[in-house]
């Protein structure tokens, strides 16, 4: 198995950073802008990218602390693979920075296609800190091309 790794420093409190992780407006707002579906606990949230739909099921939901998912359909390489975005405030005297440890698991071989996805996540996080410390992010279509 492969996994995807990322942790990143949002200069925004884990309640901000676990709202735009856990609605439908937030995701759209950082990662693709037709996002929809349903972000509770169980739910399946749909993320489309052009022509390409992205299923997952929201499997973990911890309030200001984590957010996780399960890929139930879309490219063959991700079905089955796990999403985890982990907040946390490492330093107390700084409540309004969040570290966002994220992790995109469960790969079943190495390919150049998890390298492009690998370096795709890195944009969109940079897109989530600027959601949440701008108030503006760049999800698709208006993503950083790479």
């Amino acid at each position: 198995m492969s996994h995807i790794r990322h942790a990143i420093h949002l200069e925004a409190s884990p309640a901000d950073v676990f709202r735009a992780l856990s609605t439908i407006d937030g995701l759209a707002a950082w990662w693709t802008e037709t996002t929809s579906g349903e972000s509770t606990l169980n739910g399946e949230i749909a993320f489309r990218f052009g022509a390409h739909v992205t299923l997952m099921k929201v499997t973990g939901l911890e309030t200001d602390q984590r957010v996780e998912w399960t890929c139930t359909s879309g490219a063959p390489e991700w079905t089955d693979t796990k999403v985890r975005f982990s907040l946390s405030t490492p330093d107390p005297e700084k409540p309004n920075r969040t570290l966002l440890a994220f992790g995109h698991d469960d790969w079943q071989e190495t390919t150049p296609f998890l390298a492009h996805c690998s370096m795709k996540w890195a944009t969109f996080l940079l897109s989530l800190r600027a959601l949440v410390e701008t108030g503006t992010g760049a999800p698709f279509p208006n993503d950083l091309a790479i």
